[in-house]
């Protein structure tokens, strides 16, 4: 392949023509990998809610707790950049069939741990299971991510990502509210059987599609030795400097926006003092808020730059999280998570946007791989800080100076001058 072929883009100017929200469901192939990943997504809400609750329900430890969180992303940054080196060189249908059937092979055998132990599950073991599922969300994420902004035109991307984040968010609303009383009915392990179940649909697509573009030739690029593509990979994402502001501003908002999921079962138990129900309405409270935002972000982008965007995003979830610890009633604290849940659609759609445009298709997965290392980076390293910092000086205070750290990014965002935009 040639380096003109490779060659990095020019930051474009902001785009100011408004692309409807469902323009990108009018390709075929997009529109039922969403809809089954809307599915897979709501298995996905109610395995995360209950492996959640079930550490902190037996666990009086926030660092125990906020190492669901770290499970999870861990993986991602030990293997979503080797991931993306592979998935720019394999056939990204058959690729995320086996990411996916391994997926739900580790939900199964979460739902067997919990059966066999009566309900709880060795906190080491339900973490390692989390562990493994992460390890199939790293290798999924970058050929995920690469395939879905290739089914759709370019001026249409932003809009596949805040379409992408709605399937993510409806099932944020639905699966903890679903979990929340199917755990007190139930227990844990008909929810994470629920989840394995879910992978079905999106199976089903990708099995599909593998047989029908079976014959096609393989990635661009796939006969170069591994090591050449995971240099020429690194070379371009830390040589754009539009790119590497992107990473920067990725790795310092999710280090301090994870504190929200990783705290919220220890402050919903020792601080409201309520019971797995109210852990899944909060937590549906922050998707209802990104499913609104939807609506809006297409009509917003066409008036205002992604930088301002971002900016004003980050202020509004960091006085969500400063509010937090001082409301107790129900009646305040869902219309402000709400309003949280708003500003993160507003973020990562952004953000996810910005990254999925930056390069051309044949080196797309290993550059939103990287993406993706230095925000599982931000969000492992960033759930252990919280929890350490909650157990040492409570979760109230632990929120509240996350809180802060998100309002300084945004202010640093909206003062400066002389960089390149997102």
């Amino acid at each position: 392949m040639s380096k003109h072929s490779l060659a990095v883009p020019a930051a474009a100017a902001p785009a100011r023509a408004k692309v409807p929200l469902t323009r990108p469901l009018r390709h075929p192939r997009y529109r039922s990998l969403w809809c089954a990943n809307l599915v897979s997504n709501l298995g996905t809400w109610m395995q995360t809610f209950a492996s959640a609750w079930l550490v902190a329900s037996s666990s009086h430890s926030a660092t125990s707790t906020t190492l669901v969180q770290t499970s999870t992303y861990v993986p991602v940054f030990l293997f979503a950049l080797f991931a993306g080196v592979v998935a720019d060189g394999v056939h990204r249908p058959m690729f995320l069939f086996f990411c996916n059937a391994f997926m739900a092979a580790c939900a199964c055998a979460m739902a067997g741990l919990v059966a066999a132990s009566g309900g709880q599950a060795p906190h080491g073991l339900v973490l390692a299971l989390v562990f493994c599922l992460g390890c199939g969300s790293a290798f999924m994420w970058p050929a995920w991510q690469a395939a879905m902004c290739s089914l759709v035109e370019p001026a249409e991307v932003e809009a596949a990502a805040t379409l992408n984040n709605l399937s993510y968010n409806v099932a944020a609303i639905l699966g903890p509210a679903l979990g929340g009383v199917l755990f007190g009915w139930v227990g844990a392990g008909p929810l994470f059987l629920l989840n394995a179940l879910s992978f079905t649909g999106l199976l089903g697509v990708y099995l599909a599609w593998w047989r029908e573009s079976a014959d096609r030739p393989a990635q661009p690029g796939a006969c170069a030795p591994f090591r050449a593509r995971l240099r020429e990979g690194l070379q371009l994402a830390f040589g754009c400097p539009r790119y590497r502001r992107i990473l920067r501003n990725v790795l310092t908002v999710f280090f301090s926006t994870i504190a929200f999921a990783g705290l919220l079962p220890v402050f919903v138990r020792d601080v409201l003092r309520m019971q797995s129900s109210v852990f899944g309405t909060l937590m549906g409270s922050l998707g209802a808020g990104a499913v609104v935002a939807a609506f809006f972000l297409p009509a917003i982008r066409a008036r205002v730059d992604k930088t301002r965007i971002l900016a004003g995003a980050l202020a509004v979830y960091g006085a969500m999280l400063v509010a937090l610890p001082f409301l107790r009633s129900l009646a305040a604290l869902v219309p402000l998570i709400v309003c949280g849940g708003m500003a993160w659609s507003a973020t990562i759609s952004t953000l996810n946007a910005a990254a999925q445009l930056s390069f051309p298709a044949a080196v797309r997965a290993r550059t939103l791989a990287i993406y993706l290392v230095v925000m599982a980076g931000g969000y492992s390293a960033g759930s252990l800080f919280w929890g350490c910092l909650a157990d040492a000086w409570g979760v109230r205070a632990a929120l509240a100076a996350a809180g802060a750290c998100v309002l300084v990014n945004a202010a640093v965002l909206a003062t400066g001058k002389g960089k390149t935009p997102i």
